[in-house]
């Protein structure tokens, strides 16, 4: 190995982080992503089984019901954000580990709350705290990999995606059915709550892992801190290799030429001054984001998560419920024919029973739900098998277009397993296309700008989650084929803007 990499002052980081080899450090770092990841799928479809589950216990009708799906989508619009301009200016681990500890600890308490609106309350914080998680994990990961292999480690990240949408289900299937039931004059505590309470303890699990891991690397010499980046490049040879740290070959880093000021790391957010401190600095990078070169790739990023967040948050939350309408009416009416407006009417409610109370969730709701999920299965391995040669950004195309005629197809099932058969496939596209756009993204900004344009363009698509949730719990049982012609033009023009989007994967990170 030469040494000529030292010729101009040090190393700089793609060959640092490549002569640190890739090996058991990559693996578990790409485990605690993932299953953080994993985490975040599982917290924000968790509302699909409390709709069912809780709908009696907190007297939700359809509105209702939108109103709660839509709690979290509310607190991540907030959330997004505000955790992407701490994880810019305070660090990627600290803010990750903290929006973890907020996710488990709400999580918990949310369990215990007796009425509706508390309990939105506590799901709009669980929202408010998840989307950090989400939006920094990608970034945090593809910080740590040479250019070789970044884009497929962050394209198996989908793979854990997966498997939560899978095991969510599951964990509801073996717990909600139960006949757990404590009651007393002012409190009750039944199956749905263990449930929403199991949920939450990962979370506090994965942030308690998490503080065995380093700081990002790329992000401590964005801020100038070139012996604290080359301890951590020296841990991981270590762990790699399972040589002293001492024979890790680099012996120095190059110097940013203008640096992030390390003040902005210790600011105390207490302290009135400092947190003037850390708002001006959040200012001159959301300044630097609106403006080219960087403006065009920040408003198509924001619009594609936009239309696609909408279209699957909403339609993933709203899953079950459209499947225990279908085995309502199939109990009902058996062997006729019908769709997602018919049995979506009001009058297949029964008006001496408009919460539900005494209704069970059917066991092929869980089932259909858990086939949804190995549905993404061969997408999340091709993925990463293929990404290279076809490309992130033809995939995302794809998936954006055929999801958006898939959409289209709801309006004209007539029987639940029609249905089912159009989840599958859209939650494989959809799931897909989420994953690729995190994928772009990381490529698509430098690094003191990365977090920041990640969590903007997860604010807007919140916000798309947010209105979608709110316009389908609304309009679902008025005028059904509105939303869905909706959703579909949002997949649509999604797709189309991914023809804008640069190539990514081939060059290494600024």
């Amino acid at each position: 190995m030469g040494l000529d990499f030292l010729a101009d002052g040090g190393a700089d980081f793609e060959h640092a982080i490549t002569v640190t080899g890739f090996g058991k450090f990559h693996y578990m770092l790409l485990a605690i992503c993932g299953l953080i990841y994993m985490d975040t799928a599982i917290g924000v479809t968790i509302i699909s089984f409390v709709l069912p589950a809780a709908q009696c216990d907190l007297r939700m009708d359809s509105t209702t019901k939108g109103w709660l799906s839509a709690s979290p989508m509310f607190g991540m619009v907030i959330g997004s954000y505000i955790w992407g301009c701490l994880a810019d200016t305070k660090g990627r681990k600290i803010v990750l580990i903290a929006t973890l500890l907020m996710d488990g600890i709400v999580g918990i308490i949310s369990s215990f709350a007796q009425q509706f609106w508390p309990f939105l309350l506590f799901r709009f914080f669980n929202g408010f705290a998840v989307t950090g998680a989400m939006g920094i994990c990608f970034p945090y990961l593809g910080e740590f990999q040479p250019t070789k292999y970044r884009e497929k480690i962050l394209c198996w990240m989908e793979m854990f995606w997966t498997v939560g949408v899978i095991v969510l289900p599951l964990i509801a299937w073996l717990i909600v059915p139960l006949h757990i039931t404590y009651e007393s004059d002012s409190f009750y505590f039944k199956s749905w709550n263990l449930f929403v309470a199991l949920c939450a303890l990962p979370s506090l699990m994965l942030a308690l892992w998490l503080f065995a891991f380093p700081e990002s690397p790329k992000f401590l010499l964005e801020c100038g801190e070139t012996d604290k980046a080359l301890e951590v490049f020296r841990w991981i040879y270590a762990q790699n290799t399972g040589n002293d740290p001492s024979q890790y070959p680099v012996k120095s880093l190059q110097e940013k030429s203008n640096p992030k000021d390390k003040s902005t790391r210790s600011l105390r957010l207490h302290k009135r001054k400092d947190l003037k401190v850390l708002c001006s600095e959040v200012w001159d990078l959301t300044k630097a984001l609106c403006k080219p070169p960087y403006l065009r790739n920040t408003v198509l990023a924001c619009a594609i998560q936009f239309g696609l967040t909408s279209s699957y948050y909403t339609l993933m939350v709203w899953f079950p419920e459209l499947f225990t309408r279908f085995e309502e009416f199939e109990v009902e009416f058996p062997g006729e024919s019908t769709s997602v407006c018919i049995v979506s009417l009001p009058n297949n409610s029964t008006d001496s029973n408009p919460y539900g109370c005494g209704n069970i969730i059917a066991t092929d709701v869980y089932l259909h739900t858990v086939y949804i999920g190995l549905a993404c299965i061969p997408g999340s391995i091709i993925l990463p098998l293929f990404i290279h040669k076809v490309g992130a950004k033809a995939f995302l195309i794809a998936s954006l277009v055929i999801s958006g005629a898939v959409t289209i197809g709801f309006y004209f099932v007539t029987s639940s397993d029609q249905n089912l058969i159009l989840s599958c496939i859209f939650e494989a596209l959809t799931s897909l296309g989420i994953s690729l756009v995190y994928c772009v993204i990381v490529d698509m900004f430098p690094t003191n700008l990365r977090v920041m344009a990640a969590a903007l363009s997860l604010t807007m698509g919140r916000l798309g989650a947010l209105v979608g949730n709110l316009v389908f719990g609304y309009l679902i049982d008025l005028a059904c084929v509105v939303p869905i012609i909706l959703f579909a033009a949002f997949l649509f023009m999604c797709g189309f803007l991914s023809f804008l989007l640069p190539r990514t994967g081939k060059d290494t990170l600024d």
